[in-house]
């Protein structure tokens, strides 16, 4: 172990090109988004819109599935840094 670190001193975020960080507040707005989303597609489905109803619950499909491509972008990220770290402390 190099200087008493178990991990590198940095390994509590990572930092990604944009200075992306996968934080609690990522999570929180995600769940936030997708409680409004499902509440308007229960109104719109009980008020007959359908239509509205798919549309919205494709356009959440969508974003969902490109911010969890983000976070596995910063996930995979911090694992490569933590192999990185690794092979030096060998």
């Amino acid at each position: 172990m190099k200087d008493g670190l178990i991990f590198p001193a940095h390994a509590s975020y990572v930092k990604t090109g944009g200075g992306n960080r996968l934080e609690l507040s990522d999570l929180l707005r995600i769940a936030g988004i997708g409680l409004v989303i499902g509440f308007l597609h229960v109104f719109f489905e009980q008020t007959g819109k359908k239509e509205f109803s798919f549309f919205l619950f494709f356009l959440a499909y969508i974003y969902i599935a490109v911010e969890m491509l983000r976070f596995l972008r910063i996930f995979f990220a911090e694992i490569a840094e933590f192999f990185q770290w690794l092979s030096l402390a060998m």
